[in-house]
């Protein structure tokens, strides 16, 4: 009996912290998605219970790090299907970011995983629904006379994705972004800002959206 797990790495320097945790031979590693796959038996490690005492003693480094373990295949967006996004509910004080949120979702979809567009919701392959819960704006350095001078804007989005005639969700869950913008006494340039910082947000929850869909477990 084997044990086999997928690790995503955010930087070379933590997958090459856990490689000397764990002192496996590893069957592939793709050095630009940074994944590494083990497949361990326990009689290496000495036993089930030492090898079990020790996958649980590298559960922290492994959530600390950004590394999660395979989701499985039938999360796996493949390409060349329809999809449908709806207006995303807004619980904020934003009008506009709504709008901005979902055209991101459509046009990330396409760029990442070659979806389209779906005529109208009911032939859409794939539905995604959203409700927009935070849009918070934080000054996060300050000038020499104490006024704002770059501020920080927080999103999350509660987003699920549905295959078409299938009542339980793919996968749901609450996706976060922000982006930091220039501050401005310039009222219009304050605005400019926002909303360029906005879109840029918007792209970030977009891609983080599809890659949790696909990396979930």
């Amino acid at each position: 009996m084997s044990f086999q797990f997928q690790i995503k790495a955010a930087s070379s320097w933590a997958r090459l912290r856990l490689l000397n945790v764990l002192p496996v031979r590893f069957r592939r590693l793709d050095p630009r998605r940074l994944d590494v796959i083990f497949d361990v038996k326990p009689e290496f490690f000495g036993g089930f219970r030492r090898f079990t005492a020790l996958l649980l003693c590298c559960l922290p480094l492994v959530a600390g790090c950004g590394y999660r373990f395979a989701g499985t295949a039938g999360n796996r967006i493949a390409t060349d299907q329809s999809v449908w996004v709806a207006f995303i509910v807004n619980e904020t004080i934003s009008s506009t970011a709504q709008t901005v949120i979902r055209r991101a979702l459509y046009e990330e979809c396409h760029a990442m995983r070659g979806l389209y567009p779906a005529d109208k919701e009911s032939t859409a392959e794939l539905r995604v629904s959203g409700k927009l819960t935070s849009y918070t704006l934080k000054p996060i350095s300050y000038t020499a006379i104490d006024q704002a001078k770059e501020y920080r804007l927080f999103i999350t989005v509660d987003l699920e994705l549905h295959r078409r005639g299938e009542t339980a969700p793919v996968w749901k869950g609450a996706v976060k972004a922000s982006q930091d913008f220039p501050a401005s006494t310039d009222l219009a340039l304050q605005h400019n800002a926002e909303e360029a910082a906005l879109k840029a947000a918007s792209q970030t929850l977009a891609r983080t959206f599809l890659v949790s869909v696909e990396q979930a477990y």
